[in-house]
């Protein structure tokens, strides 16, 4: 193997990303090197390249963080996984200081052994790249307000959730986690989206855009005798509708909100109501636990099963490492229902 490799490099604040080369990094104990074969994009990718935001520590940067790909190398205490297997990775500089090493964005890339499961043969690298940060995402959230990633609620439970922005990448692991979990899943969407988001497991689809929203869901909810005191707002504007409803479903109990995008400090509130930015564990011991109990976990066995698939269409866009800026600026015009991936 080459001891140079070639990256998508952030060279300062404000981009544009430029290719170059970097030194090819050894795995630590508990990492994997892996051969990227495929990259999927996220927001958090052209607000890192475009503002800075989150925060990116260091500079050169490589950014990204989901990827698929081929085991290069593995450290000495990593177990499960073969040289030269497919696998599918959370490679992400985010939880690493911010090391060029850990970042998506390159031919090669550490990653830690926790977030790496093997890619099942019948995905391809390209949709084997839409799982990691969605997925991380979407169950974080139902950590996040105090649901177990072991939960199984039966139907006579009658337990249900509200998830506001259901086609996007997140609200689409969000629908078929909730459904794992044994929830009753109402979403919303754009209308060319809800058959698709039912065949992902929502119970009842709703057009966000409707003026009467929030009468619908209320009404479907009272209709079908369920219980719904927990949401997760996937995308922006999202609260004070999700709060509207929840005032007429959560009854006498605490109602809990997972909120995804920042919470502005101004944000509305509910009485008895808990509203919690999405976030994992700060701990480092906690998370790496977590990121383990959604990889090895529930992605995996889901995957296995055939109950979870890559979610939602996914759009390819040619250029390898060269062609990330022009699709990051795509993502950032705006795309509705799609991952757009990059191969490498």
């Amino acid at each position: 193997m080459a001891s140079k490799h070639q990256a998508a490099i952030l060279p300062q604040k404000g981009g544009p990303l430029s290719v170059g080369e970097r030194t090819t990094p050894e795995p630590g104990p508990n990492e994997v090197l892996i051969q990227v074969k495929a990259v999927a994009l996220n927001p958090v990718d052209y607000y890192q390249r475009d503002f800075g935001i989150p925060p990116v520590p260091v500079y050169p940067a490589v950014l990204g963080c989901d990827t698929s790909g081929i085991v290069a190398k593995l450290g000495s205490q990593v177990s499960g996984l073969a040289l030269g297997s497919r696998v599918i990775a959370l490679a992400s500089s985010f939880f690493q200081h911010g090391s060029p090493d850990y970042g998506a964005f390159q031919q090669y890339v550490l990653a830690q052994a926790d977030g790496v499961i093997p890619l099942p043969d019948n995905l391809s690298f390209e949709e084997g790249a839409v799982f990691p940060l969605a997925v991380m995402t979407a169950l974080t959230a139902w950590t996040t307000v105090g649901v177990p990633l072991d939960t199984k609620y039966s139907p006579q439970d009658r337990q249900a959730v509200l998830i506001w922005g259901g086609a996007s990448s997140v609200g689409s692991f969000a629908i078929q986690s909730a459904k794992s979990l044994g929830f009753t899943v109402y979403a919303t969407a754009s209308p060319k989206h809800h058959d698709y988001l039912k065949t992902l497991g929502a119970h009842a689809v709703f057009d966000y855009r409707a003026p009467d929203v929030v009468s619908q869901i209320v009404d479907a909810v009272k209709k079908d005798g369920v219980d719904l005191h927990i949401a997760h707002c996937v995308v922006n504007e999202a609260l004070q509708p999700t709060l509207d409803v929840l005032k007429e479903t959560k009854g006498n109990g605490v109602a809990k909100v997972a909120h995804s995008p920042i919470l502005p400090p101004d944000h509305p509130t509910l009485d008895n109501t808990e509203i919690t930015f999405n976030y994992p564990p700060m701990d480092p011991a906690k998370r790496d636990e977590h990121i383990s109990q959604c990889f090895h976990g529930w992605l995996q066995g889901g995957l296995k099963s055939g109950s979870i698939v890559p979610s939602p269409g996914i759009q390819i866009e040619a250029g390898g490492l060269e062609g990330l800026n022009p699709a990051l600026d795509k993502l950032r015009a705006g795309v509705s229902g799609i991952k757009i991936v990059v191969p490498i």
